[in-house]
Parts: structure tokens; sequence; C-alpha cells
């Protein structure tokens, strides 16, 4: 589910992270540009300044709290621009975004990754500015990873669709097998996916959603229904449901519109996803399902540092040689787990297996984290 970070928005407010919590803007520069300083603890989110210049923005988030802390950007009607999750306590996070539209939006610091979080306004001010860059090779990189979504939504859909009428038929051991197999294209596009509202936790929410007055439905719900619980009475509405709403969603993302910092903000993202949820075992607790999660959510994250290659061989080889063998070792790693046309249960994993694909997971984040700093500056 969405409790968590970062990524890819949609146009024409094109905008990723800010701040949160009303801090104090007395090291602002004279020019309101510079580094934003983001303060989260564990009862508030003291931003260095609360607006902005619409461009590109540098903030830099740190928890000084005991909670592992998320901190995200909304627009109207709580449509998620920018998210970023797993800032653990004396973390601290820099992050390079473009802010294209002027105007007021939302900003949020969630301590333990639950609720709605501290909220505060956050305004970008000028005239619309266009992205800082015009590099041939960013702009491919964008229209390539567009493609991408593009045929994963596709897939997704094509299989929700199957699993819908899988659980409406009431051929439950059926419905079973399609059902990670569906959610994999969810996973690999997930940074997407969570930019639109309430869409994300009615699709992928776990049963933690009624903690935030919200009916528990979507995808999870039904797995629940079919590995825990049985059909239920409303199980087919459930299933209708889900299958409108992902339609919303593939309809939506193909009209994201992305820029070189969102690719990289996007893959960064799915890794905190994959240390905050899969490799937890909490993400498929009915199932445990949760390295078919893994190995989708690793695949979207390489798919858009893929589309980046180019320019990241070009402005930093070092980093892409480190990056290369370090994804090698995770991708054998989750080779390894693989059975048959998928992967083994969550619940089938060793103490040291789970710690194996942790450490091989942090040591790739630690690459990924730097590259939204190479695209940012040519």
């Amino acid at each position: 589910m969405t409790r968590r970070a970062l990524a890819l928005t949609l146009v024409p407010a094109t905008f990723a992270l800010a701040a949160c919590g009303g801090g104090s803007d007395a090291a602002a520069p004279a020019d309101g540009k510079g580094p934003i300083t983001v303060s989260a603890s564990d009862t508030a989110c003291e931003v260095a300044r609360a607006e902005a210049p619409a461009g590109q923005i540098e903030f830099t988030v740190s928890n000084t709290g005991t909670k592992v802390n998320e901190f995200y950007v909304y627009a109207e009607g709580d449509r998620i621009m920018g998210e970023v999750e797993n800032i653990a306590p004396g973390l601290t996070r820099t992050f390079h975004v473009e802010v294209a539209e002027p105007g007021t939006y939302e900003t949020a610091c969630k301590p333990g990754m639950v609720g709605k979080g501290i909220r505060s306004d956050f305004t970008v001010t000028g005239a619309s500015a266009a992205p800082q860059t015009d590099d041939a090779k960013v702009t491919a990189a964008t229209t390539s990873y567009a493609r991408y979504v593009a045929s994963q939504s596709d897939a997704l859909l094509a299989r929700t669709t199957e699993f819908v009428g899988l659980v409406k038929a009431g051929k439950v051991d059926e419905a079973k097998v399609l059902y990670p197999v569906a959610r994999s294209y969810w996973e690999r596009i997930e940074p997407v996916a969570e930019s639109f509202g309430d869409l994300d936790p009615k699709i992928d929410g776990r049963e933690d959603v009624v903690e935030d007055g919200m009916a528990f439905t979507g995808y999870h719900r039904l797995e629940q229904d079919l590995w825990v619980k049985g059909l239920q009475a409303d199980s087919g509405a459930i299933a209708d449901q889900l299958l409108a709403d992902v339609t919303t969603i593939v309809t939506e993302a193909k009209k994201v519109e992305f820029n070189g910092l969102q690719l990289a903000n996007g893959s960064k993202a799915l890794l905190d996803e994959m240390a905050t949820g899969k490799i937890t075992g909490e993400e498929e607790r009915y199932s445990h399902t949760d390295l078919w999660d893994f190995a989708a959510n690793w695949d979207g994250s390489k798919s858009a540092i893929a589309a980046l290659r180019p320019v990241l061989e070009e402005r930093d080889a070092a980093l892409v040689a480190s990056y290369d063998k370090r994804a090698a070792a995770l991708d054998a790693l989750v080779a390894k787990h693989q059975k048959g046309d998928g992967y083994q249960l969550y619940t089938e994993l060793t103490p040291i297996e789970v710690r194996a694909l942790s450490d091989a997971l942090d040591a790739v984040a630690e690459d990924v984290a730097k590259v939204a700093g190479v695209v940012a500056n040519p």
C-alpha cells in the first residue's frame, strides 16, 4: 500500500519533494533560492522556507525523531505529487526537484509512516518554468520510460480483468494463482499509480486504511478473502470496484509526462518501497507472495535507471559501474528464490536469506540515491 515515497508527477504541475511544517525563513537567501532544509521529528515538521520560485528546487530532509518518517507533497484533492519514505532516525535525504507551475501545494511528514501526517501549505511562486534541461538524452529517457509505463499499464488492466472474473466466478484456486501476477504490473509502476489521491489506498491499501477512516477494499481485501476468510457476500462488489479503479489508474497513467528527475526519484522510491514493505513481509500478509512484489518493484526501478543510462554514462561513469555491480548481485539473489513461474513464499525464507536480500538492496539504494543529483547537474 501507499505509506511511502517519492516520485513521478503529472503535468502541468511538475512537482516532487518539498518540506513540511512551518519553520523559520531566517536562513533564506535573498533570492529565495538555495537548498531548503526540513527537520522531521516525531511531533513536528519544520521547513526553513514555506515557498520557492518555480523551477528546480533542492530539499534536504533530516529525521530528528525516533520513528521512521515519510515526506509527501500533495496537490488539490490529496493527489500525490511527490513522496519519500524510509527516512530512518538520524538519516538525511537530499532531493533535486522541478516545480513547473506556481500555486499552493500541501506538504506532510508522517512519523511512523501512518495517518495523514503533519501538514502545511507550500507555495510555488513566479511564472511557469520549463524543465531546466533540454538534453536530448534526457528527453529520450523520458520518452522510453513513458512507453514502459504504458505497456505495464495495459498488462495491469488485462490481468486484473482476468483476476476479477475468477473471483466473481468463485474460482478460488485459480484466482490465487493469478493474484501475484496481476499485482506485479502494479508494483512495477507504483510511483506513478500512487500519484492519484485516494485511488492508491482504494486499490492497494492494507487493512490499516480503516485507521484513516477508509473502507478496506482493493487487492488486499480480496487477498484476505481468498487466503483467510473465504469469499464473502460482497467479494464480487469489491472485485468490480477494484477493476473500475484500476481502469481509471491506467487511463490517467498514460497521460503522465515525465522529466529526468522524476525517473531518478521514482527509481529510488521503488527501492524504498521494497525496504519498508516487501522485505519485511508486511505487504502480502495473507498470501505471503511478497517476493513477487519485491521482484516487480526491482524491475520497475531498473527500468527507470535503464532509460537514464545514456545520461548517467556520460556524466558519471563511475556511478554506473558501481550500480551495475551491485544490481547484478541483487539480481542473482532474486533469481535464487525463483520457484517455477514465480517465487518462494516469504514464509519459506530464512532470516539469513532475508538479511542477504536486505543488504544487497541497501547497497543498490546507495547508488540510486545519487542519480537525481547527476541528472540535476548536467
